[in-house]
């Protein structure tokens, strides 16, 4: 067990009081954090706001070495950050790795995204006009980050705010405080970041909001940062609404798969078994229905049932686990209870619909009515519906009925089709014979409709930054009065 303090201005500040964190699997205490209050988030912006002038003009060159020697650190600290994962939130080693190398690829990235284009030259129509449009940082980005994806959710969030040139406070969530932010801070200041432009405030269990009223009310947060959950973004995209405040929103999504009668099926069941149960369901991006052509719809379930039986349960510090715990008990009991609604109304689950502790057993569920919530709102387990359709199209028709839209999946033998097919997908990514989780840091990550706006990577740049119009006269204009 280890007690962490909140970083601000370059320090590890100490704190009257604290809240404790404990493993998912085994219930042990695993840290015992810093419960920060209103008046923490208020010197932790105020330390980000002192720095953003000095970090804003640091050159490009400064801004990179300072994200390649955090990428060597990150590689340094894989094995203990493994383990930290796994303890924290439930991680299995397939997706602490997953997450490592993702984070060490987005740092090596970030150090050439400072040497992105800072704006454009204009065609003026006046003549001796230079007329430029340039990026500008907006200033302190206020950053709230999840448990799921910790370690490459937190960095990313940090990361394309400061690549911007702006200054950043992350608010980690409550379930994983180390890994969703502390840890970013140990990193940062260990790579010689300056104090001030990465602060981290932590809070005990339900005592977010004074944190979030002084984001919001405070003039020197121009823009929320938010990754998580569609109705918690509704709700502070309300409170920016009021402020006036610019948002990023990266949210979760109700992602479906395609399964095409001209595929291998050994393939579609690999992919499907990774997209429905990776991470124990527990990432936005995990498929949460998979429409099967009739032709093949036996056969595919058959094989998907087979292996889905296969897969390893149990501690994720097991190499060979899975399926790890949920996060918490509640998680459980909101899974079993859209489960449970879904089987009283006459659907069948062919594997799992049970627990044991904060283990979900993955379940496969056919013959589920619209009219239950696991069929239309995204379940955070290890549960995937399959539904038989005649054709491509009627999936499509039924995929876009959705207002979520973040990824999606077509797995056919005929590339061409599925291309065809991608364009009518309503979602900010379509992957044709590729599982519903897929990352490159060089993709613009991100959704559509209710599954929020923004990208990552260079393409986070105009998220993050104002344009200013430049405009300047080399002689004198020719005025209409005066």
């Amino acid at each position: 067990m280890t007690e962490y303090r909140h970083y601000r201005n370059g320090i590890w500040a100490e704190h009257s009081s604290t809240f404790e964190v404990r493993e998912p699997y085994s219930g042990t205490l695993f840290a015992r954090v810093a419960a920060c209050g209103r008046a923490d988030a208020k010197a932790a912006v105020d330390a980000a706001a002192a720095a953003f002038d000095s970090w804003a003009a640091l050159g490009p060159a400064a801004k990179a070495a300072l994200f390649l020697r955090a990428a060597e650190i990150v590689e340094a600290r894989r094995e203990e950050i493994a383990d930290l994962l796994a303890r924290e939130t439930g991680s299995g080693s397939y997706f602490a790795n997953f997450q490592q190398n993702l984070v060490k690829q987005t740092l090596l990235q970030a150090a050439q995204w400072v040497y992105q284009p800072a704006g454009e030259v204009l065609h003026s129509d006046h003549p001796g006009t230079h007329s430029t449009v340039v990026r500008r940082p907006l200033g302190v980005v206020a950053s709230f980050t999840p448990w799921n994806g910790a370690n490459i959710l937190s960095w990313r969030a940090v990361l394309q705010p400061l690549a911007a040139g702006n200054t950043v406070v992350v608010k980690p969530s409550e379930l994983a405080p180390v890994s969703a932010g502390l840890i970013v801070a140990e990193i940062c200041e260990a790579a010689g970041f300056p104090p001030g432009v990465v602060n981290v405030v932590t809070h005990a269990p339900g005592e977010a909001a004074p944190i979030a009223d002084e984001f919001f009310e405070n003039p020197d947060v121009r823009c929320i940062n938010f990754i998580g959950s569609v109705q918690t973004a509704r709700m502070l995209s309300e409170r920016a609404g009021r402020a006036l405040k610019r948002t990023v929103m990266e949210l979760g999504g109700y992602n479906p798969m395609i399964v095409l009668d001209d595929v291998d099926l050994d393939y579609a069941v690999r992919c499907a078994t990774f997209s429905a149960f990776f991470h124990q369901g527990q990432i936005c991006m995990n498929a949460r229905k998979i429409y099967v052509q009739r032709g093949i719809f036996d056969q595919f379930l058959e094989r998907f049932v087979a292996k889905t039986r296969d897969l390893k349960l149990g501690n994720p510090a097991d190499p060979s686990t899975v399926i790890g715990p949920l996060i918490t008990d509640a998680a459980v009991q909101s899974v079993h209870s859209r489960v449970t609604e879904a089987l009283a109304a006459g659907a069948k689950a062919l594997t799992g619909a049970a627990f044991d502790g904060k283990i979900y057993e993955p379940t496969i569920l056919v013959d589920v009515p619209d009219s239950c919530a696991v069929s239309t709102v995204e379940t955070f387990g290890p549960v995937v519906i399959v539904q038989p359709v005649d054709t491509a199209e009627e999936a499509v028709e039924q995929i876009n009925r959705s207002l979520y839209g973040l990824t999606s999946s077509i797995l056919t033998g005929n590339t061409y089709r599925g291309f065809e097919l991608a364009a009518k997908v309503k979602a900010g990514a379509v992957h044709v014979n590729i599982p519903t989780i897929d990352e490159e840091v060089q993709a613009p990550i991100g959704g559509v409709r209710d599954s929020g706006w923004g990208r990552t990577g260079t393409y986070s740049l105009s998220d993050f930054t104002d344009l200013v119009w430049v405009n300047v006269e080399s002689g004198q204009r020719d005025l209409p009065i005066g």
